[in-house]
């Protein structure tokens, strides 16, 4: 059986609750949920990683999110499968939304780590943003303030692709 580990990072909590529901949805305990503000989860443990960010200001990493790079980069993912996503404003920050995910992305792609959960642009109102490769978000991007409307839909969609 596949263990799958969640490790976010949250400012304002929206990212904390998004955590939350796909571990719900993914039936992960959570004990398997770790804020990475308190760096309390190993890595190693887990054959399936989940990393949630929020993207601040112009499409930055959130502020634990600049710290624990530092433990991901040095961490062995070989072999192991990821998936991201992220929270952002793509009416403000349309150009940078969800850019933060960008980030972790190229901190570890090339870990020997396998990636899952691209998501199409489409239906997304988000401008040029560097967590787009290819037509596709790099993982799932949320606006949970703007399209709130959208969110579930979009996680249970992502839900259905990463579970493949």
């Amino acid at each position: 059986m596949v263990k799958t580990g969640i490790f976010y990072g949250s400012s304002t909590g929206t990212t904390e609750e998004i955590a939350g529901i796909i571990a719900g949805k993914l039936g992960i305990s959570s004990k398997d949920v770790h804020n990475i503000e308190s760096n309390d989860g190993d890595l190693s443990e887990y054959d399936f990683l989940i990393f949630g960010a929020s993207s601040t200001g112009i499409g930055d990493l959130q502020y634990f999110w600049e710290n624990y790079l530092d433990t991901l980069k040095s961490a062995d993912l070989s072999g192991k499968t990821v998936a991201l996503f992220c929270c952002g404003d793509s009416y403000t920050y349309s150009d940078s939304f969800c850019g933060a995910m960008r980030k972790i992305y190229d901190a570890i792609k090339d870990s020997g780590c396998n990636f899952t959960g691209k998501v199409s642009t489409d239906g997304y109102e988000a401008g040029d943003t560097d967590a787009v490769i290819d037509g596709q978000f790099v993982g799932l991007a949320i606006d949970n303030d703007n399209e709130e409307n959208k969110t579930a839909e979009r996680i249970d969609s992502w839900i259905e692709l990463i579970k493949k």
